[in-house]
């Protein structure tokens, strides 16, 4: 897990994460899982070839280069969620081909979190996802550590670009 906090940065078309500093300059090493989850949920899982690319001209299946050898050299898990993959992805319910995004959302985080349990990093976890408005859809991750407080982390996602 990092042993760093990252906090987020937002600004109206982006956010970015920035390293947080204890008063003395040192690096906060608080909120270690919340930030672990959120590097997970934020960093590219590499998609199956079976999966469907947000875009049909490129064959870049993304990943982490890190993942190629993680369990053997470190005891690690491939790090990241295919949550990139839904970038283009229309909102639509479960009649759809594809099924429906919300629960595509949520199996998404998971398959990227069911590690840290594996691992026992964590007891369990839940995910709940629902569809705020067209263009967006909002998770909730609560990971729970048996006896010590749960941790509750809502995240959200764009779908739509909005038009400048």
């Amino acid at each position: 897990m990092p042993d760093f906090r990252l906090v987020p940065v937002a600004t109206q078309d982006i956010v970015t994460f920035d390293w947080l500093q204890t008063p003395t300059g040192l690096l906060d090493e608080t909120h270690e899982l919340a930030t672990a989850v959120t590097v997970a949920l934020c960093t590219d899982a590499l998609a199956d070839p079976s999966d469907v690319l947000p875009d049909p001209n490129s064959e870049d299946r993304r990943g982490w280069w890190g993942d190629l050898d993680a369990a053997q050299i470190w005891g690690g898990w491939p790090i990241g969620s295919k949550l990139w993959l839904l970038e283009r992805a229309k909102i639509v319910d479960a009649a759809a081909r594809e099924g429906a995004t919300i629960a595509r959302v949520q199996d998404y985080i998971a398959f990227c979190l069911q590690p840290f349990v594996t691992a026992r990093i964590c007891s369990r976890f839940t995910v709940a996802a629902s569809q705020v408005n067209t263009q967006r859809i909002d998770a909730r991750v609560v990971i729970y550590r048996g006896p010590k407080t749960a941790i509750d982390l809502q995240y959200q996602a764009l779908w739509d670009r909005i038009a400048a």
